[in-house]
């Protein structure tokens, strides 16, 4: 009988979609069977250029170039002359690299060529790989889909390198990296395998229920994985948001009253003239973004308008954007003039703004407030807090610069709440497509619980088994990996 189970536990493992494997995806390579060549550094001149080939004529094309016309020893760099094939005329002295399939970033046979990175000469040498027969220059991301297809890389691995490609921030690369170093597929592997035990010991129930012999409380251990996954689920996708805030940038809005100095906090922060500074009360009237990297993470920045009652109908939109703005901030740099908090559009803005948000208790998905009293040159030199009756605030001046390093400080702290740490806890979830698979998943377990016959519990295992396939290998779904590999560039 257990020679049975044992049986289920395997075809359990291999059901219609299985969850990240190092195995071939199954995905086909549009052109495969070609040998692809491309500029894998920046376009520009710099002082070395990478162009590299992937497929079954690298061997062919590296001898083609160099002279002598033997391979080098694998993985080690040599110098080469590199010649034009036809003509035979002198390109560059290069160094040249030569990966051998399936050791290599594509799994198929890859070289490179380190040359000099002025254009004549990365021209020349892209035109003459261009005229070695069966060759020809690669699609966006074709090197990364062949690796994909070639079970090098996991596509949440894929999507991890794409991430780092495109990381503008510490955090963002911080969390990049371990998305490509695998910790999203591996944990999704995790859940996998507690599915297929589960689904093992329900099949064990339908196909040896009758049998004495069949050990007590194999649905219950069923149940039990079941509950603790979707535990496990459910914390992951609460924090589904803060990932794609780190991936795609927190909202941030600087909101205040008239003249508090908002637009010049904004410069400070961006460390450029975004916004235009004037005494003048009202000077910002329409809502100024810029992407800035806040405290080492990804910030879409907002200046707005002073928050009154407008004098005209141009302010008055401003001010009805601004508050448009307010709602949809995932964290609000709340600006009061340090010298000017009695006047009414201060008590105002503490009324209406600060002070209902400082009563909200605060988690990673609820919107965030940072209170910043500006113009603290302004103050008395040594003189008592300004309004020790406020909620938790910062005194900044940004003509002088004091108190910058300390707001820097708690911007850090507020956006990790916000977008999470990369560099300690669970891996994030960073698109929504991951967020989409992991409902799937804990949907089907739903269905589980509620399923009144074992058939139909042990066909919403299998859906919840093939959300995490999808997430990991793609499923099959073309339009989705062109999506996905179309982040790349040509090179990669």
């Amino acid at each position: 009988m257990w020679r049975g189970l044992l049986t289920l536990v395997a075809r359990a493992a291999r059901g219609p979609l299985r969850p990240c494997t190092r195995q071939g995806s199954g995905t086909p390579v549009p052109g495969s069977g070609a040998t692809i060549f491309a500029l894998s550094s920046g376009q520009g001149r710099c002082g070395i250029a990478v162009i590299r080939t992937s497929g079954p004529a690298s061997g062919h094309a590296l001898r083609s170039l160099t002279a002598p016309r033997d391979l080098p020893q694998a993985r080690r760099a040599c110098l080469r002359l590199l010649s034009d094939p036809r003509s035979g005329e002198p390109l560059d002295r290069a160094l040249v690299l030569w990966f051998p399939g399936p050791q290599s970033f594509t799994g198929e046979d890859c070289a490179e060529f380190h040359v000099h990175g002025g254009p004549a000469v990365v021209s020349g040498v892209l035109q003459a790989l261009g005229r070695v027969p069966g060759l020809r220059p690669a699609e966006a991301g074709e090197f990364t889909r062949r690796a994909f297809a070639h079970g090098k890389l996991s596509l949440t691995e894929v999507e991890g390198l794409a991430d780092l490609i495109h990381a503008e921030t510490e955090a963002q690369r911080r969390q990049a990296l371990r998305q490509l170093d695998g910790e999203l597929g591996h944990l999704c592997q995790g859940w996998a395998d507690t599915l297929t035990k589960a689904l093992a010991h329900v099949e064990a129930y339908i196909d040896f229920g009758e049998d004495d012999n069949l050990e007590e409380g194999v649905l219950e251990r069923a149940d039990s994985q079941v509950r603790e996954l979707e535990v496990a689920l459910g914390a992951h996708l609460r924090d589904a948001r803060r990932g794609q805030r780190l991936r795609s940038g927190a909202h941030v809005v600087v909101a205040g009253p008239p003249n508090a100095g908002k637009s010049s906090l904004v410069n400070l922060l961006s460390r450029k003239p975004v916004s235009i500074v004037s005494p003048e009360p009202g000077t910002t009237r329409d809502v100024l973004e810029t992407p800035v990297d806040l405290a080492g993470f990804p910030a879409l920045l907002s200046d707005t308008a002073g928050l009154r009652e407008g004098m005209g109908p141009v302010e008055q939109e401003g001010v009805r954007r601004a508050r448009q703005r307010l709602e949809q901030a995932d964290l609000i740099l709340a600006v009061l003039d340090a010298s000017d908090l009695a006047s009414p559009s201060s008590c105002n803005f503490l009324d209406v703004v600060v002070n209902p948000a400082a009563g909200r208790s605060p988690n990673g998905n609820s919107q965030r407030l940072l209170l910043v009293l500006n113009k603290s040159d302004l103050l008395p030199p040594g003189g008592p807090d300004p309004s020790p009756d406020l909620p938790p605030h910062l005194l900044l001046s940004c003509l002088t610069g004091e108190g910058l390093v300390d707001l820097l400080e708690a911007l850090r702290k507020e956006l990790a709440a916000v977008c999470g740490d990369p560099s300690t806890g669970p891996p994030l979830l960073t698109r929504a497509r991951h967020q989409h698979h992991l409902q799937g998943c804990l949907d089907a377990l739903g269905h589980y619980k509620q399923a009144k016959d074992v058939s139909l519990a042990a066909e919403a295992l299998r859906v919840a088994r093939g959300h995490l396939a999808h997430l990991t290998s793609g499923g099959g779904t073309e339009e989705i990996l062109d999506i996905i590999f179309r982040d790349f560039c040509v090179g990669k």
